[in-house]
């Protein structure tokens, strides 16, 4: 191993045990100009996973293996990156002893999931859910289509959507005392605060759903279970934001009809007045669903 001279544009390195010499691009610096100072080379071993970073850490000078996964490297591979005493930090809170932390504020390049469920790409305008793109959705599906397809990560069959559609649309009515609990918020109360506050309620009433209750295990381990509740919090969330906006402008809560569509249903609970026979626009209502597909997946 050499030093290279400052004012060449090139470093020599030398096996000593043959003679065997070559020469490379000496470091730049982030401006692109050459480092005036002298510089050491360190030969890091090539590992047989291509898929990986090899890291070396100028404090202790050990050499570590992160691997590479879907673009991603592990985090908690940096807590093995240890120093002590003087290698370390000044600092007792900075606990070097302890590993290296990856300091993200507000997590500009941070994942901190996977999802097999959505994958968006603002930047070129990508929405895709479980692979199928939001275009297509939109244009061929309904929100209880596509609320299926995220749930279960398949488009349903004609007949596992009209089981489907048919047990959200019959759990649609929430309990009495829940209503006389959203009557009991003042009158310029904030819908959202109402409809949080809703849902907080609903689980009160449903004990055999309530893990603190039956075992953390039950959705996990009880399909039936796990089904009942997404029919509840697809069916009763529509009747809970309706009743807030009510509330809000001062007129008496709709109950949900159930021989209408999803959206139609939320759209009568919205705006029926004391018209007979009252449906809502069908342009509105095609509209509204499509509003509701592009946030599904939230």
């Amino acid at each position: 191993m050499g030093k290279d001279d400052v004012k060449d544009s090139t470093l020599t390195l030398i096996d000593n045990a043959t003679g065997a010499s070559w020469a490379f691009p000496k470091p730049r610096i982030a401006d692109g100009t050459n480092a005036t100072q002298s510089t050491s080379v360190v030969v890091l071993p090539r590992s047989k996973n291509t898929q990986s970073l090899t890291v070396l850490d100028n404090r202790t000078n050990k050499i570590y293996e992160v691997p590479i996964a879907n673009n991603t490297i592990p985090a908690v591979k940096f807590k093995e990156m240890t120093a002590t005493g003087t290698m370390g930090s000044s600092r007792e809170e900075d606990e070097t002893g302890k590993g290296l932390r990856v300091y993200d504020p507000a997590y500009q390049n941070t994942a901190v999931a996977q999802s097999k469920i959505t994958y968006i790409n603002g930047d070129a305008g990508v929405l895709r859910y479980r692979g199928y793109p939001i275009e297509q959705l939109a244009e061929k599906s309904t929100y209880l289509e596509v609320a299926y397809l995220l749930i279960y990560g398949e488009l349903p069959t004609k007949t596992q959507y009209t089981n489907f559609s048919h047990e959200v649309m019959h759990h649609t009515f929430v309990h009495f005392n829940v209503s006389e609990l959203m009557r009991n918020f003042n009158y310029d109360a904030h819908p959202m605060g109402m409809f949080i506050s809703g849902i907080a309620a609903m689980s009160t009433f449903h004990p055999d759903a309530n893990p603190a209750l039956v075992g953390s295990s039950i959705f996990t381990k009880n399909e039936q279970a796990r089904n009942k509740q997404i029919f509840r919090l697809l069916g009763k969330t529509p009747t809970l934001a309706a009743i807030a906006y009510r509330h809000r402008i001062g007129r008496t809560y709709n109950p949900p009809q159930n021989s209408f569509t999803y959206t139609e249903n939320f759209l009568y609970m919205l705006d029926h007045l004391s018209e007979k026979n009252y449906k809502p626009n069908p342009k509105l209502t095609r509209a509204l669903d499509i509003l509701f597909i592009l946030h599904a997946g939230k």
